[in-house]
């Protein structure tokens, strides 16, 4: 399963993961939806670094969200059932994953204005080192509107299969998965800005 994983996330341009992160890392390879979309944002901004290589997957569109545990940013305990009656978008996401890094910025512009829409944005980290390298990367990148919810176990990226981070999983209000994006979105974009609108309209 570690080999699977190893090889999914080499399409992850970025730094290689810890050795005791590749080691906790265990999600298995996920297989193109029928249904899947291949797509490149290009970013004018100076946070997204050119283009934003991802693809849309529905295969798995009406799935209700998994009550799987992980951990607030104050270190208890939190699954999207706490999000009950919100639509909600899930970035799997880690510090050293370079185009996960690029995104971060996107996603805090996203949650500046879409959470008084009632979206709840959850960028949940696979770092295993947990607050202790989320709180100061947020820190330095002046993320203020994201908050550092952790999955050091890996649980949620074991669930959705995914083998490649970033990883977005858009849920719609009744917590059923409208689409999952493979990759790093630029969400100001036009597709992006659709797709949210879509979920805050759910």
């Amino acid at each position: 399963m570690t080999l699977l994983l190893l090889a999914g996330l080499a399409a992850c341009d970025r730094q290689s993961p810890p050795k005791e992160q590749a080691a906790a890392n265990a999600a298995a390879q996920v297989p193109p939806g029928s249904e899947e979309v291949q797509g490149a944002s290009e970013s004018g901004g100076q946070n997204g670094g050119g283009a934003f290589a991802y693809s849309i997957d529905r295969s798995k569109a009406g799935t209700p969200a998994p009550d799987i545990a992980f951990q607030d940013p104050d270190g208890g305990d939190a699954s999207l059932k706490d999000f009950a009656g919100k639509p909600v978008l899930v970035n799997l996401w880690a510090t050293w994953c370079a185009p996960c890094v690029a995104e971060m910025p996107e996603l805090d512009k996203v949650a500046a204005e879409y959470s008084a829409r009632g979206l709840a944005v959850l960028t949940v980290s696979q770092d295993i080192q947990g607050q202790k390298v989320i709180a100061p990367f947020f820190k330095q990148r002046k993320l203020a509107h994201l908050k550092g919810w952790v999955d050091p176990e890996n649980r949620l990226a074991q669930h959705y299969g995914a083998a490649q981070l970033p990883t977005t999983v858009l849920y719609d209000a009744q917590g059923k998965e409208m689409l999952r994006i493979v990759g790093a979105m630029d969400w100001s974009s036009k597709e992006g800005q659709a797709l949210l609108e879509a979920a805050v309209k759910s």
